[in-house]
């Protein structure tokens, strides 16, 4: 038992000396831990096997660690926290004392803990304050969930949220596993796994009343976001592939070609300046909406069936506008 705790105690001490010293030696190690070179070198492979990313750069340049590993923040959960302070409660009532070196290693751990949630909360707070998220006009008085959701995303915790289903017009809690968080045309969408439906699903920010971050660490699923997204034109995935053909006026073509786009189109240049312009998507919806934006400026080519069905949107609107004065001028005068 004894050799237990002495060892833990050695292998946590050898991260902070490779931390604070890049490029120690393994006999200096050694020294400092007053045990053999041997010791150390077996120390080390365990660390190795257990994913802590050593690197021995060669002969006298000594181990460091790869990447940005470090111990400090420690990203402990509440949940290993508390598991650690039961193991250090348990430690400290074993019939053998406890050898000199414990209770400052005890000490760095509670304090790297407290400090790196204090510095989370500031950080949230303060993100709160940064980060301001529209209001839907029927729910005014929502809450800024942002800094939980990106609480539970950077710890990995599931979430209970209180969300407005527009689709559907209702409002029902739900049980999430956050992953990634997107912009789209000014607001912020959250992909995650839905318990609900078994299946990743996309969230519109501003539609979730109340967010609980809950205690409960979800796995890590196999999960590709690009191809989650694949085909997608701005956030609204569809199963419909469509390749559309647009020319732009001359006028029009210059800003187009600004546009900040999530798919990437194929354009050409044409001689009189007007812009030809294609891509495919996965639904033809969140495109045609986008591309009303230039009105006359743009022309759907192809295919022939939404040429027509833009057609039909335009007589649509040239009927509804045909009185000058407007159906409400009565009641102005």
């Amino acid at each position: 038992m004894r050799k237990l705790r002495d060892r833990l105690i050695r292998l946590l001490r050898l991260i902070y000396l490779i931390q604070s010293y890049p490029g120690i030696q393994a006999k200096e190690l050694a020294e400092r831990c007053e045990v053999t070179d041997r010791t150390i070198y077996r120390d080390l492979v365990d660390l190795t096997m257990a994913n802590v990313p050593l690197s021995n750069e060669g002969y006298g340049r000594g181990y460091r660690f790869t990447g940005r590993f470090a111990l400090y923040p420690l990203d402990l959960t509440e949940q290993e926290m508390a598991a650690f302070q039961t193991a250090a409660k348990w430690l400290e009532s074993a019939p053998r004392p406890l050898p000199p070196g414990w209770k400052t290693v005890y000490e760095k751990v509670v304090a790297a803990h407290t400090k790196e949630k204090r510095v989370n909360e500031e950080f949230l707070q303060r993100l709160q304050e940064i980060v301001q998220l529209g209001k839907p006009v029927w729910a005014p008085e929502v809450h800024n969930v942002f800094p939980e959701l990106l609480q539970a995303m950077l710890h990995r915790k599931t979430v209970d949220a209180l969300y407005h289903s527009q689709r559907r017009n209702e409002t029902s809690w739900r049980r999430i596993d956050p992953y990634h968080l997107l912009p789209r045309e000014h607001r912020f969408y959250l992909v995650g796994f839905c318990h609900k439906n078994g299946e990743f699903r996309t969230f519109r920010v501003s539609r979730f009343l109340e967010v609980r971050v809950l205690d409960e660490v979800y796995p890590q699923r196999e999960f590709d976001l690009e191809e989650y997204m694949k085909d997608t034109w701005s956030i609204e995935r569809g199963d419909k592939k469509v390749t559309f053909r647009v020319r732009f006026s001359p006028d029009a073509a210059r800003y187009v070609k600004e546009e900040e786009l999530f798919l990437r189109p194929r354009i050409r240049d044409l001689e009189d300046g007007s812009l030809l312009f294609e891509v495919t998507v996965n639904g033809p919806d969140e495109f045609l909406r986008w591309l009303r934006t230039y009105g006359p400026e743009a022309e759907i080519l192809e295919p022939a069936e939404y040429r027509r069905e833009m057609r039909e949107t335009l007589s649509q609107w040239l009927e509804r506008y045909q009185d000058p004065k407007g159906p409400m001028s009565g009641d102005r005068a």
